[in-house]
């Protein structure tokens, strides 16, 4: 009975999720969401059902199902779906025999629908997010590393404090020009390899004997026979009016903008290089201000860990500690070869 009522009160919340998630969008993204809900409903009702006069007092949902509500109905986001994709992974209803097989395959399939539409938000975010977590990431772990290398070899807190000063600048600029160079030329490439937008204005006077369009779908990697067809077809049916073949380069969501990623990739680096530097602004020095810098590096590459676990659909806490390992790793390195390098010098 308790397991039936825990049951029950997840999928109610559960649906609410969907409802919530629903009213923040449109369009087949929206009809999808209720279709969702009504899903969880129609599980709901099976779990009332089998309670029946026993349902008692309304539980309280699993603590990751009161999350997901909290965030779906503050954020409504990409971020939300990733959470509901791994909550409906996590079901248990294959294993239970008091759930229908139909139930079990809800839930395996839910978990496929929340994936897809997840997917179509990781797109339109993935060239931000990508700058953003190899800024953040990148500016802790090489500032920290900076810092902790510098401050073994002996020298004295204020030489620490600018050196980490200037690494953050020197880092920030840096990974700002990179990241615009690399998204521009991406687009640039791509744009040399999209189909021409005038090209279609030419076959009306194409020999069609002759026919150099089936070239052009050879070139894309038809048979010499798929493209004669294609190539038919396409003289038989041609509508000037229909527009061309040609895709712009701006609906390749997922490369982003050159100044977003840009902005993005400096604002994030310089937010995860200050963190290693805060304990020598406020005065620290020696053993203490590495702990504490190393402390709230690690505090901050367990967070970034995380959050890409979660919106990459894969497990968070492996994510986190990952993330924490190649951070400290890296630290330890350098702060051992400064120890190395102080040694020697003095």
């Amino acid at each position: 009975m308790r397991r039936w009522r825990q049951y029950l009160a997840d999928e109610r919340a559960e649906a609410a999720v969907y409802r919530e998630l629903a009213g923040r969008r449109r369009g087949e993204e929206r009809a999808i969401l209720l279709a969702l809900a009504d899903a969880e409903g129609r599980h709901a009702a099976h779990w009332e059902e089998l309670l029946g006069h026993r349902v008692g007092l309304p539980r309280q949902p699993a603590l990751r199902s009161r999350m997901l509500a909290w965030l779906a109905g503050r954020f409504g986001s990409v971020f939300v779906l990733a959470l509901a994709q791994r909550a409906e992974a996590r079901s248990t209803y294959e294993q239970d025999e008091h759930a229908t097989a139909a139930m079990a395959a809800d839930e395996r399939i839910h978990e496929e629908v929340v994936r897809s539409l997840a997917t179509r938000g990781r797109a339109r975010i993935s060239g931000m997010f990508r700058a953003a977590v190899f800024g953040m990431n990148d500016g802790l772990v090489s500032n920290l590393a900076l810092v902790l290398g510098i401050g073994a070899s002996g020298v004295g807190t204020t030489v620490v404090l600018l050196t980490g000063l200037a690494g953050l600048l020197a880092g920030a600029l840096s990974m700002g020009a990179g990241e615009y160079v690399s998204i521009r030329s991406q687009r640039e490439l791509l744009a040399a390899s999209t189909p021409s937008a005038t090209a279609d204005t030419a076959l009306p006077d194409l020999d069609v004997n002759a026919n150099e369009l089936a070239l052009v779908y050879r070139a894309r990697g038809m048979s010499a026979e798929e493209a004669r067809v294609q190539a038919e077809n396409r003289l038989a049916n041609y509508d000037p009016e229909a527009g061309s073949e040609y895709v712009d380069i701006d609906e390749h969501e997922e490369i982003g903008s050159a100044w977003g990623a840009a902005i993005s990739s400096f604002c994030f680096f310089a937010s995860g290089a200050v963190i290693p530097v805060l304990p020598y602004l406020f005065g620290m020095t020696g053993l203490p201000a590495v702990l504490v810098a190393s402390g709230l590096v690690g505090i901050a590459l367990v967070v970034t860990g995380a959050i890409v676990g979660l919106l990459s659909g894969g497990p968070p806490l492996l994510r986190a500690l990952r993330q924490l390992g190649i951070g400290w790793g890296a630290a330890a390195a350098t702060y051992v070869l400064g120890l190395l390098l102080g040694t020697t010098i003095n």
